[in-house]
């Protein structure tokens, strides 16, 4: 079934490209099906580059999913435009008295700030509490996931002696939960971060449970025990080429960066990137919407 989008949402005419399946409003309403209603609380800078790498990701399941865009009030954008955040996304204030199956919290270029000084933490807080009572499962990503945990366990982030970049190899731990099922032993994920949470502060709180680990990017997924927050460290929506476009951006300015782990072949980078994590992530967002959003809310919220 269908990601269902805004008539004139951009990254539609690229997904319909890449041959996924996407529905307009008006066909969707025509449809006797009740889809599942996923949120996306879009942090990332460029939000339609976010927009199109998700959509992407929750494109492989037999479900129909109902995207809406949201953006907090207490920031404004820099890097998209205004326009576009006016025509396609939604407020919170104008979505928090709704019900949604699933909720997503992306990364922000936030993370060497404290959690206070991020000028919509507040805003933030609001949004979070407000999954516990209004979102069957939330997926926080990258520094949604540190700000998540801090926020609901009382976890901090550390500061890493560098920038954890490049692409990591990751373990799966208890097999037996149906958000790695299908996964192999040992599976790739891309990283970009300065900041990280420890391991042994995670598996010291019981109400958590760590499902997959690298042994140099620490951990990667982590669920709570009731399985209605999901923290994802790093960042499997990613496409080939976007820890290649940070780095040539980030060289360009004259920052002191190293090249991504484990990306180019034979580190070198005018050559293609290997593309080695994407079956992966798509299985963790499909497991996700199967079997904590779709199995696991009622058919009338």
């Amino acid at each position: 079934m269908p990601i269902r989008v805004q008539n004139d949402l951009p990254v539609k005419e690229i997904l319909e490209r890449e041959n996924i399946f996407v529905i307009d409003e008006y066909r969707a309403t025509h449809q006797d099906i009740r889809p599942i209603k996923i949120g996306l609380l879009n942090l990332m800078p460029l939000k339609e580059d976010t927009e199109l790498q998700i959509l992407r990701s929750m494109s492989n399941t037999p479900l129909q999913v109902d995207v809406v865009f949201v953006h907090v009030s207490s920031h404004v954008a820099k890097n998209t435009s205004t326009s576009h955040i006016n025509k396609f996304y939604e407020p919170f204030e104008n979505i928090k008295d709704q019900k949604f199956d699933g909720f997503i919290i992306t990364g922000a270029p936030v993370e060497q700030l404290a959690f206070e000084e991020v000028d919509y933490w507040d805003e933030l807080k609001e949004i979070m509490e407000w999954t516990k009572t209004h979102v069957t499962s939330t997926l926080h990503l990258c520094w949604g996931a540190q700000a998540g945990l801090y926020y609901h366990y009382g976890i901090n982030k550390v500061q890493l002696p560098e920038k954890m970049f490049g692409v990591f190899r990751h373990r799966v731990k208890n097999r037996k939960t149906p958000l790695v099922r299908g996964f192999d032993d040992v599976f790739y994920a891309p990283h970009s971060r300065h900041t990280g949470v420890p391991m042994k502060e995670i598996e010291a709180d019981d109400r958590l449970k760590v499902l997959a680990s690298s042994e140099k990017a620490g951990v990667f997924l982590c669920i709570a025990e009731e399985s209605r927050q999901i923290f994802v460290m790093g960042h499997p929506e990613y496409d080939r080429i976007t820890l290649d476009q940070e780095y040539k951006r980030d060289k360009a300015k004259g920052l002191n960066i190293k090249m991504p782990e484990n990306y180019y072949p034979y580190d070198d980078p005018e050559n293609k990137p290997i593309l080695s994590w994407r079956s992966h992530a798509n299985n963790l967002y499909t497991n996700w919407l199967n079997y904590y959003v779709y199995q696991a809310t009622p058919y009338e919220w």
